[in-house]
């Protein structure tokens, strides 16, 4: 099975992280504590660095009080390969 990483996606995922987070008025260190994760995970998720786990991102929706949909409110290109 081959390993997927959509790079694009990954990035605009994290810069609806960061901002949702800055929206809620926590800092990276807050919302690092609150969530019980590192500061340079959170850190690494909003630079598009680290491909999060589902897991981290129903911790983060849980602790900035929002629906999961409204985290992932953005807009992806279409693809015309084939995975």
């Amino acid at each position: 099975m081959k390993y997927l990483r959509d790079k694009e996606g990954i990035i605009k995922f994290g810069l609806r992280l960061r901002e949702v987070r800055l929206e809620k008025g926590f800092t990276q260190e807050e919302l690092a504590y609150s969530c019980g994760l590192s500061l340079s995970q959170i850190g690494r998720i909003e630079r598009g660095v680290l491909n999060t786990s589902l897991s981290t991102i129903f911790v983060l929706v849980r602790t900035l009080k929002v629906d999961l949909k409204y985290l992932f409110d953005f807009e992806l290109p279409s693809y015309d390969r084939e995975f």
